[in-house]
């Protein structure tokens, strides 16, 4: 039964008969066998197919809920049953947003610390994409913005909250301030994250509220790229001031703080709504409220 929840979570991720199977590591011909197995199984139709993958029934949208659930149980006791046995071992999966990437390594490197037989990866993802790639079992965790969407469907462990800093050139008119207004910000030339980020989404609407309407000179999803645009003094970005800090102040770079009545966004771990945790990502949850008393003291 597991493994055939397993092949329709793969095909409910790829939307593709012969994608999900090569994730499965299985041939075509097994996967779709497999899942008209658990058709019969349960009397009903899951998959909707003509010559290629269609969509899922409602009966298979709410079978992979179950599925969800079962896998992810199914993978928690048998990941519990290890640590009994040996230890924390394994491979833990997390999707961080670019603006948090600088924290990462207060992270993992504690956690590696204790654990050392725990694989680690680290993706890059948006802050939308990270509650999907949980619900679908493709991450452990991820680091994300905390908002009333993600307090809904998972749990979250706030880090610390985000402060921008305006990146100019030495050059820069702005250069030889002591801070910078939105308003301010908005006359510069800038180079900003891509508009499917939320770092992003933040960003425009400061700059709307300032009475700027947001028109970058260029736009990218690496910060390691924004960065080295501002060093070449053409122009400017707009970055969280821990990921300033973490590369570093380069001569060329002027970093100013930003007036701003508003709130500024948290920063968290969020990790499934469901117990009991499994084994790994309940001692990441340790290690990240350890990391959150560090950097809030």
């Amino acid at each position: 039964m597991i493994d055939k929840l397993q092949f329709l979570l793969a095909l409910a991720r790829e939307r593709h008969f012969g994608r999900a199977a090569q994730t499965c590591g299985v041939t075509q011909p097994s996967l779709s066998g497999g899942i008209k197995q658990l058709e019969e199984m349960l009397g009903v139709l899951l998959v909707n197919r003509g010559s290629r993958f269609q969509n899922f029934t409602p009966e298979g949208e709410r079978i992979l809920d179950w599925a969800r659930r079962i896998v992810g149980d199914a993978s928690a006791m048998r990941q519990e049953m290890r640590s009994l046995k040996k230890g924390l071992t394994g491979h833990l999966r997390i999707a961080a947003v670019p603006p948090s990437h600088a924290i990462v390594v207060q992270l993992t490197a504690p956690y590696r610390a204790r654990y050392p037989d725990v694989a680690i990866t680290v993706l890059s993802r948006s802050s939308g994409q990270i509650p999907a790639l949980i619900e679908n079992l493709e991450i452990d965790a991820g680091i994300t913005y905390a908002d009333g969407k993600i307090d809904g469907v998972l749990r979250s462990v706030p880090l610390y909250r985000e402060q921008h800093r305006l990146l100019v050139s030495k050059s820069s008119p702005l250069a030889s301030r002591e801070k910078v207004t939105w308003s301010e910000v908005g006359q510069v030339p800038l180079c900003l994250l891509t508009p499917d980020t939320q770092n992003r989404h933040l960003i425009d609407s400061r700059l709307r509220a300032a009475g700027c309407e947001p028109a970058p000179m260029l736009t990218s999803d690496s910060m390691i790229v924004l960065f080295s645009h501002v060093r070449s003094g053409h122009w400017g970005s707009v970055m969280p001031s821990r990921l300033v800090d973490a590369l570093g102040r380069a001569n060329e770079v002027q970093v100013l703080p930003i007036v701003d009545q508003e709130p500024e966004p948290t920063i968290a771990l969020v990790v499934p709504k469901r117990e009991p945790l499994p084994s790994l990502t309940a001692a990441l949850v340790t290690e990240a409220r350890r990391l959150a008393n560090d950097l809030n003291q």
